[in-house]
C-alpha cells in the first residue's frame, strides 16, 4: 500500500520547491500517494482562512507532510502558522541537521551537527500582552515534560546514529527558573543513556564556539527561540538556508519542510534553490522506513553539487529550480540502475 502524504505547496517559492522535491521523491519510486492541500495566504484568498480545518485534518489523517515556506508578517496581521501548526499538532522536536557539502560557500569544512529544537512553548507560546501604551510583556513558559521529551528525542537519535554527545544550550546563569529547569531536565534525562556524553554551553558562548569551531559538535538541544536563532547561524555555516532541511514531529504527526522562507522577490521566476525542501524530502522518506529511497536522494545531492555544475544563483551558478530537479532526477536513474 501506498504512503499518503500531505503536501502543502505554501507560499512565494513554495510551490515550486515543493513541485521540485516531489519529482526528486517519485524518481525513486517510493510508494507515495500525494494529497495536496493549502495553508497561508493561498488558503485565505480561496478559503478565506489561513489555516483551513480539513488541511489540519488531512495531516492528522496521514500523519506525515510535506510542507513549503509560509509567509508570516513582521510586527503585524496573523500569527505564523508555522508555530500553529505545531502547536495544534504537538510537534515538539524540531529537528535542524547541518553538514557540509562540496563546491558550497561553507566557512568551515567538516560540519555535521543536528539540532533538536524544542518545538511548543518558551515564548513562542505566543503569550504576551500590552501593559498600558508604553510597554509590552511576553511571558517565557518552560516545562519538565517539553524538557524532557525534546531532550530524550535528542538522546534517542544520538544513539540510534551512532552519536556520542549531546549538548544543550541555555542561559540558566541569568534565567534560573525556566533554563534552569531545562537544564535540571537534560540532566536528569541524560542519566538514561550512559553511552552518549552529555554536556552544556551557556548560549551566547554556544553561538561564538560554533562560529569559531562547530566541528566538535555533533547533537544539540535547545530551547526554542535559541534553537531557532543557532539554526540560522548554523545554515550560514554551511552555505546557507537553501542547504539546511527541517522535521517538525510529534508522537502523532511529522511536518517536513526547509528551514528557510517564502522569498516572495524571487516567487515565480524559477530561481529558487530547492535542495532544502527536496533534503527535507528525504528526512520524510527515512521517518516513512524508506531509507534507501532517502539514501539515494541524499547521495543525489551529493553527486550534484560535488560536480558543481546545475547550482543556482545562490550557491554561484545559473540554474533553474527545474534544472536542478531534473538533474536529480538523472542522477538517481544512474543510482538505481547499480550506481550507488
Amino acid at each position: 500500500m501506498p504512503f499518503r502524504v500531505t503536501l502543502i505547496p505554501g507560499d512565494g517559492i513554495g510551490p515550486e520547491v515543493t513541485s521540485a522535491a516531489r519529482r526528486v521523491l517519485e524518481a525513486t519510486g517510493a510508494p507515495i500517494e500525494w494529497e495536496i492541500k493549502k495553508a497561508g495566504e493561498a488558503a485565505l484568498k480561496e478559503c478565506g482562512e489561513l489555516l483551513p480545518p480539513d488541511t489540519l485534518e488531512s495531516i492528522r489523517e496521514n500523519r506525515v507532510a510535506l510542507k513549503g515556506p509560509i509567509t508570516t508578517p513582521v510586527g503585524t496581521g496573523f500569527r505564523s502558522i508555522n508555530v500553529a501548526l505545531r502547536q495544534e499538532l504537538d510537534l515538539y522536536a524540531n529537528v535542524r541537521p547541518f553538514r557540509t557539502y562540496p563546491n558550497a560557500p561553507a566557512l568551515h569544512q567538516g560540519v555535521d551537527l543536528v539540532i533538536f529544537r524544542e518545538n511548543t512553548e518558551d515564548l513562542y507560546a505566543g503569550i504576551e500582552h500590552m501593559v498600558g501604551e508604553e510597554a509590552a510583556e511576553s511571558i517565557k513558559i518552560i516545562t519538565r515534560r517539553a524538557s524532557a521529551r525534546i531532550a530524550r528525542a535528542a538522546f534517542e537519535y544520538a544513539r540510534r546514529k551512532g552519536r556520542r554527545r549531546v549538548t544543550a544550550g541555555h542561559k540558566a546563569n541569568i534565567m534560573k527558573l525556566t533554563d534552569g529547569l531545562f537544564l535540571r531536565t537534560f540532566y536528569e534525562v541524560a542519566r538514561e543513556y550512559p553511552d552518549v556524553q552529555a554536556d552544556d554551553k551557556i548560549v551566547d558562548n554556544l553561538a561564538m564556539q560554533l562560529v569559531m569551531r562547530p566541528q566538535e559538535y555533533q547533537v544539540l538541544v535547545l530551547p526554542n527561540l535559541y534553537g531557532d536563532i543557532l539554526s540560522d547561524l548554523c545554515a550560514g555555516l554551511v552555505g546557507g538556508l537553501g542547504l539546511a532541511p527541517g522535521a517538525n514531529i510529534g508522537e502523532g504527526a511529522a511536518i517536513f519542510e526547509p528551514v528557510h522562507g517564502s522569498a516572495p522577490d524571487i516567487a515565480g521566476k524559477n530561481r529558487a534553490n530547492p535542495l532544502a525542501t527536496v533534503l527535507s524530502g528525504a528526512m520524510l522518506l527515512e521517518h516513512l522506513g524508506l531509507a534507501e529511497a532517502a539514501q539515494m536522494v541524499e547521495k543525489a545531492v551529493w553527486m550534484l553539487l560535488e560536480e558543481g555544475r546545475v547550482l543556482t544563483p545562490d550557491l554561484g551558478g545559473r540554474a533553474s529550480t527545474q534544472e536542478v530537479a531534473q538533474t536529480l532526477v538523472d542522477k538517481i536513474e544512474i543510482l538505481k540502475g547499480g550506481g550507488m
